[in-house]
């Protein structure tokens, strides 16, 4: 089983983005085709399983997934392809839905089925008492990540330590549920809908829903449904992967980078610009170029798109003049793609 998955938002992210670089047996494709691609994992092969199959598969010199399901999860992995592997904290934070099944009657030391069962309990909730309980677990809370997590304390993580039988005191984090939506109740079993922040266990949800309730329960079974603003509905089986024609896996699952950015707000430069960007500078940026766009934003809170071809040159942001000459806002690239360099 896996926590909800362990990408995590920037600010709770335990590792920097995983990219794993693969050798192809054939040359690689141009550019990678720099982007990403939604598979749709089975439960069995880890992330960097899936990785390794996608990146041999269409021939790819350099690929990485954003955000980890562990073995027993399934659903929305995203790929990111050539030149994208640079974007991979754009899109690790935005909010999760997931669906999940929550066995009641039963406490482990993962939080799951797989892990050892710690106690058995007869009493069963009520449908009421579940939906009353879960309000406990809306909105702002704290969650204390659970040891089968990749958090790193100490320069080591957690799952690491629990393995050998470690388990140490974690800080707890804050995480926000936006919401519960309760799909079905069995005796045993409820199967629910949540949508939360990136870095949200749900395994720790279930377990300490369980608590809550009196009864124990643990996670059963997990798939991730989105990842904003992408959908598992796009994601093509990896079972088919194999099957089809790389161009047709391409056609159904894949984004170009052009695409895969389209929810950052858009700073669109002229030939100056995008040559003073190639060459390593920060340049100004007009007023009639800013409507609508952050200052003094966040590191890649902003794609440069070029006004020639539309294609996507760089990600940065954008910061305030310092007076004198240099009173019109600068662009600071964070990421220069290699196409954009001179």
């Amino acid at each position: 089983m896996t926590p909800t998955d362990l990408d995590h938002s920037s600010r709770d992210a335990p590792v920097s983005p995983v990219i794993h670089p693969h050798t192809p047996v054939a040359r690689a494709s141009k550019d990678s085709r720099a982007g990403l691609l939604a598979i749709d994992k089975p439960a069995g092969p880890t992330s960097h399983d899936v990785v390794e199959r996608v990146a041999r598969r269409l021939r790819l010199a350099r690929a990485g997934h954003v955000g980890t399901l562990d073995p027993g999860a399934t659903g929305l992995l995203l790929v990111a392809t050539g030149a994208a592997t640079r974007c991979v904290p754009v899109w690790q934070g935005g909010d999760k839905t997931y669906e999940a099944v929550i066995e009641w009657g039963v406490v482990t030391a993962s939080q799951d089925l797989d892990g050892e069962v710690l106690e058995r309990r007869a009493e069963r909730p009520a449908e009421a008492d579940v939906r009353d309980a879960a309000r406990a677990f809306a909105g702002d809370i704290d969650q204390v990540p659970p040891m089968v997590s990749a958090v790193r304390v100490g320069g080591e993580r957690l799952h690491a330590l629990a393995r050998r039988g470690v388990e140490i005191e974690r800080a707890p984090r804050r995480v926000t549920i936006r919401r519960w939506e309760w799909l079905d109740f069995e005796r045993d079993r409820a199967r629910v809908r949540i949508t939360c922040t990136s870095g949200t266990y749900v395994r720790t949800l279930a377990h300490d829903l369980g608590q809550r309730l009196g009864c124990g329960a643990a996670l059963a079974s997990l798939r991730r449904l989105r990842s904003e603003p992408f959908d598992v509905a796009r994601a093509i089986p990896l079972a088919e992967l194999d099957q089809l024609a790389p161009d047709v896996v391409w056609a159904r699952a894949g984004l170009t980078l052009e695409q895969a950015l389209e929810h950052l707000p858009a700073l669109v430069v002229h030939a100056h610009a995008e040559a003073e960007i190639g060459h390593g500078r920060r340049p100004s940026v007009g007023d009639a170029s800013l409507a609508g766009l952050p200052i003094g934003g966040a590191p890649r809170s902003v794609v440069v798109r070029s006004a020639a071809s539309g294609r996507v040159l760089a990600l940065g942001s954008l910061h305030a003049g310092a007076g004198g000459d240099s009173d019109a806002p600068r662009l600071h690239p964070d990421v220069v793609f290699p196409w954009t360099v001179r």
